[in-house]
């Protein structure tokens, strides 16, 4: 059947064969098994770029210097940042185990705790302050009404 349409037996392929293990359906080509002389063997296109001398002493010097680990530092932004992040952490860390060395003596331990104590004492009032300013004034006067009132109910039991 193949040889009807001029294509030679190597072309053909039987339905019913299987093809083993290795063997590809691609046929090869008739240049490969003789040495014809008179045919062009083909060759491999040259990339002119890879081929300048401008190219090559640039890949030779950037080859050398990864293998020297002067490679040029353009890392993304975002490797820069993991990098920072993880520097500073180590820092906090170097920081931390300082600290931790460094034994506080007992009453540098009271002093501080005390000073801890009047900050969030000053944090409160000013928490106070903030939120009396900012409450209308009928609320003021109702809460003085009910305070002078309290006073002269108290005033009245006593006598």
């Amino acid at each position: 059947m193949c040889n009807l349409f001029g294509y030679s037996n190597q072309f053909c392929v039987d339905p019913g064969l299987s093809l083993s293990r290795g063997r590809s359906v691609m046929a090869e080509p008739d240049y490969l098994e003789g040495d014809c002389e008179e045919m062009i063997k083909p060759k491999k296109l040259l990339n002119p770029v890879k081929g300048s001398r401008n190219h090559q002493d640039l890949h030779r010097e950037l080859m050398m210097n990864q293998k020297m680990g002067l490679a040029p530092q353009n890392k993304p932004e975002l490797q820069k940042v993991l990098e920072l992040r993880k520097r500073e952490q180590v820092l906090k860390a170097q920081r931390e185990e300082q600290e931790a060395h460094t034994k506080r003596s007992d009453l540098e331990i009271e002093l501080m705790k005390r000073q801890q104590k009047l900050e969030q004492l000053e944090l409160d009032q000013q928490k106070d302050e903030e939120e009396q300013e900012n409450t209308p004034e009928f609320v003021k006067m109702k809460s003085n009404l009910r305070r002078t009132k309290q006073e002269a109910n108290g005033e009245e039991r006593t006598t």
